[in-house]
């Protein structure tokens, strides 16, 4: 591998069950794998790099929510960022694999800076998952508190 065009992203975060886990992010996310053990699996996440952490279900953390456009959005969660035409292609897959979503895709901010395409889902063990596309991905961080 290459180096990459600019740094690459580590997340380990637990998991229940690594089997549920590895079909999930394998079969319906279309991740690959890379090292594993017993305890832990390594998944290629959009080119960044998730460990999955086999816990006890007493030890996996309970999600908080936090009001955002609307929407309870889990305080705690993770994703990627997609191209707008690869958001609606991967939007499709997980409407054929028949995923339940937490959030239903819809345009976060319309009409406003910081427009965006997003939905949430959770994987096997309860992790909350979000993936966005901006129409503009110079707005990422743009600076607007009026317009939320």
């Amino acid at each position: 591998m290459s180096k990459p065009a600019q740094p690459l992203f580590h997340l380990a975060f637990p998991v229940t069950d690594l089997e549920q886990a590895r079909a999930f992010y394998v079969n319906i996310l279309g991740c690959s794998t890379g090292r594993e053990s017993d305890r832990w699996i390594d998944f290629n996440f959009f080119g960044h790099q998730l460990v999955a952490h086999l816990v006890s279900p007493e030890d996996h953390p309970a999600a908080a929510t936090n009001a955002v456009d609307g929407h309870a959005v889990p305080a705690s969660h993770f994703g990627v960022i997609l191209e707008w035409a690869v958001y609606e292609k991967f939007v499709a897959r997980l409407q054929v694999a028949k995923v339940d979503f937490v959030i239903a895709p819809y345009l976060r901010f319309e009409d406003r800076k910081g427009e965006q395409a997003t939905l949430f889902i959770r994987d096997p063990s309860d992790n909350y998952l979000e993936f966005k596309a901006f129409r503009d991905i110079d707005m990422l961080f743009a600076k607007d508190i009026d317009s939320y």
